[in-house]
């Protein structure tokens, strides 16, 4: 509706932003697109007095569903949904990894660095791979590392299976004619069988579709013990073939642009990446000194072939006791920090979603430190937002998304 007074023109939030993060975000990324606005008294609705590139606005906002009548394509993309979760659009649900972004928020941040389609992030601890899809999405280029190999095998998933759809469409009936040779049969013959399936696929990015699917099943059995595996992984290698197929045919309705993205399995406290290549970094450090990856991903660590407590030495925060653990947590991530540092432009932005473990009750300041190193190491602060934490407990209540420019 038009405000005749001063030419304000509404536009509306995005249909499931709830929290006060979302909030302060939407504004961000109006900012970010040199927008005037005005709020309502309802924080549901934003006055604008003029969008200039309105086009480009309308295929990068996270948290504005239309602008000035037309719809933004953040609504085709949230609309290829099929799971539970408003936040589980096409391939962003594979795999039940603890701990995940909120897709909107990291597409708001990146939107806030102005970092542009042909560019490259970073996301040094790239988890599930939420950064580098949205990143993928924007026409952004992405490098993610993680030591972990779930981490990196699901996130290589994520975002290149959409290259690859007609060859795992192919092997998912073969493989469905196989298993169902094996009514009947003993689910641990059953598992095995599957296993020797998966590994003797020829293409590396079919076999790596499928060898997620089947640790979909796994954790499947872990947390419903009756859950019969054979079915697990078919259902789940079918939902994953429907939503690649929803991400390729988005792809090709809206002609986008994808990015580069490049997944691998390493340390951060050493990266691969000359110094000065990256436009923007946006990451969650692990919070292993509240949360033992290690052991919450035992069941696919393992059916990777990995052994638990040799790798257990390869993981931040994870090693030692008491204070050691934690002192020895600190000084990885002075490390990590530092070859951010390294990689990242001047004048650039490096985004840290962090927050405070309570260990024994007494909180370990993770985000102070973090702050002090990089105001130490030439940056400047320019947004601290608190986001609450849901499903932590007590260990942790909120977390920082810290948002910092790179000044020298």
């Amino acid at each position: 509706m038009n405000d005749s007074r001063n030419n304000f023109k509404n536009i509306e939030l995005f249909w499931n932003v709830q929290f006060i993060y979302e909030l302060v975000l939407a504004q961000l990324e109006l900012q970010s697109f040199d927008v005037e606005y005005k709020v309502s008294e309802d924080f549901r609705n934003f006055s604008v007095k003029e969008i200039t590139n309105l086009e480009q606005f309308l295929s990068r906002t996270a948290y504005f569903g239309s602008a000035l009548s037309r719809s933004s394509l953040y609504n085709d993309i949230t609309s290829k949904n099929i799971t539970r979760s408003i936040n589980q659009y096409l391939t962003h649900w594979f795999y039940p990894y603890k701990g995940k972004f909120h897709p909107q928020m990291i597409r708001a941040l990146i939107n806030y660095m102005k970092v542009k389609e042909g560019e490259t992030i970073l996301d040094p601890f790239v988890g599930s791979g939420t950064a580098a899809l949205e990143a993928q999405l924007l026409g952004i280029n992405c490098i993610g590392v993680d030591v972990s190999e779930v981490c990196s095998l699901i996130s290589q998933v994520k975002t290149n299976s959409i290259y690859y759809i007609d060859d795992i469409i192919y092997n998912q009936i073969e493989i469905e004619e196989e298993l169902g040779k094996l009514q009947g049969h003993q689910e641990e013959e059953i598992s095995t069988k599957i296993s020797q399936i998966t590994s003797s696929i020829e293409k590396p990015e079919v076999r790596n579709f499928f060898k997620v699917s089947e640790l979909i099943a796994h954790s499947d059995k872990i947390r419903r013990r009756k859950k019969d595996f054979r079915k697990s992984f078919l259902k789940n290698s079918a939902k994953m073939i429907t939503s690649v197929s929803d991400y390729a045919d988005l792809q090709k309705n809206h002609k986008l642009k994808l990015g580069k993205v490049d997944i691998y399995k390493g340390d951060s406290r050493e990266l691969k990446l000359n110094s000065n290549s990256i436009d923007g970094i946006v990451s969650s450090p692990p919070y292993s000194i509240a949360l033992d990856y290690v052991e919450n991903d035992k069941h696919a660590l393992s059916a990777l072939g990995h052994d638990i407590e040799i790798i257990r030495n390869d993981f931040i925060g994870v090693r030692g006791k008491g204070k050691n653990k934690i002192s020895s947590y600190n000084k990885d991530m002075e490390k990590i920090y530092l070859e951010m540092d390294r990689v990242l432009k001047k004048d650039k932005y490096c985004v840290i979603i962090i927050g405070n473990a309570r260990i024994n009750k007494e909180e370990i300041k993770t985000v102070e430190m973090t702050i002090n190193q990089f105001q130490n190491m030439g940056y400047k602060l320019e947004r601290n937002i608190d986001k609450i934490i849901f499903g932590l407990y007590n260990i942790m209540q909120k977390e920082n998304i810290l948002i910092f420019k790179k000044e020298r």
